[in-house]
């Protein structure tokens, strides 16, 4: 498999284009800013948060004066006046903007909903008001037959983007959502904090499940899932890529072959095993290959969409869940996924 470029083609052309990104200041945003930037020549890049540390933080890795199509903008998503006048003249919007933070979320409930759904409603609101072309929400494997409350305002979210489509009519602003599991580089995933413990030699490593086994995807992967997905959507679909799964045993092992294991127990609102697509989903689902995408059940989608392009129905009671991948990452070959995370 040639990881680094499992979701890089079609990416859509940003050539000359005003794109916004929600939550830019995060893990999802650097690696976004950073790959756009790279290979794009973009009329407007703009990061967009409400964090205006992380934001000066950032504007000195990546700097107005050396990039001049960036723009730095303090917001809230739950402020849809502050999103409106953010995306005046914008082409895309990538919204990345979360509480994603499980026991947080369980502890906060109102203010993961204000963020998380309520944050959704504006941001299309803002995106129809304002003629955005095109918007890709992220999402989760929690969204999917969710048991914590982060999951479930995912699947809220992913629903109201969705219908979004429906929503903006005429405006023609289009709405899809891209779905995935476990991020390798983020600050919120077990891997920095096992390499902690490692590097202090503290052990032993707190093991909930010994059969726990988890979706993993890098950080690269994820900004070109997203930029691919941008390229082809034609609006309502739900992306969900084919990326490998892993024990979390072989995740402590590779990251700390030297030190015990402890079984903690599995913490609330925690799975065994994540999904990413259901065999409800599966029913309105087709395989392109490198993903699958859930299409919308509305009556305004034209059914062959995919399939006149040599997209495959999935069979009956089909489902991919963690526990049930055709391709896993075991300890020796983790450390070419974090190889990627550089």
């Amino acid at each position: 498999m040639n990881d680094t470029a499992r979701f890089a083609l079609p990416a859509a052309d940003l050539e000359g284009r005003s794109i916004l990104v929600t939550g830019g200041t995060g893990s999802f945003g650097h690696r976004f800013v950073r790959s756009v930037l790279e290979r794009h020549r973009p009329q407007r890049l703009i990061v967009f948060s409400r964090d205006e540390l992380k934001q000066f933080e950032m504007a000195r890795l990546f700097s107005p004066e050396q990039h001049p199509c960036l723009r730095y903008f303090i917001g809230d998503v739950r402020d849809v006046e502050r999103l409106k006048m953010a995306m005046r003249g914008v082409d895309y919007v990538i919204h990345a903007a979360a509480m994603k933070q499980v026991p947080i979320a369980e502890y906060n409930p109102f203010e993961c909903v204000r963020t998380n759904v309520f944050g959704a409603e504006n941001v299309v609101q803002a995106a129809i008001d304002a003629g955005v072309k095109r918007v890709v929400a992220l999402s989760s494997d929690k969204a999917v037959n969710p048991v914590n409350l982060y999951g479930a305002s995912k699947l809220a979210a992913d629903k109201i983007f969705v219908a979004a489509n429906h929503l903006a009519a005429r405006a023609g602003t289009r709405f899809s959502v891209v779905r995935y599991g476990n991020v390798v580089g983020s600050r919120g995933s077990v891997v920095p904090f096992f390499r902690e413990l490692a590097a202090k030699s503290q052990g032993p490593l707190p093991i909930t499940d010994p059969r726990m086994t988890r979706f993993w995807i890098t950080l690269q992967q994820g900004v070109d899932l997203v930029l691919s997905s941008l390229a082809q959507m034609h609006g309502g679909e739900i992306f969900v890529p084919k990326i490998p799964s892993m024990r979390i045993v072989d995740l402590a092992r590779a990251l700390a072959p030297h030190l015990e294991h402890t079984v903690v127990g599995i913490r609330p609102g925690e799975k065994l095993h994540e999904a990413l697509l259901t065999e409800d989903d599966a029913r309105t689902a087709c395989d392109l290959g490198d993903r699958y995408v859930i299409e919308p059940a509305f009556a305004w989608w034209e059914r062959e969409t995919y399939l006149k392009d040599g997209a495959q129905r999935l069979p009956d009671g089909f489902r991919y869940t963690s526990d049930n991948n055709d391709e896993w990452v075991d300890a020796a070959r983790f450390p070419e996924l974090l190889a990627e995370t550089a």
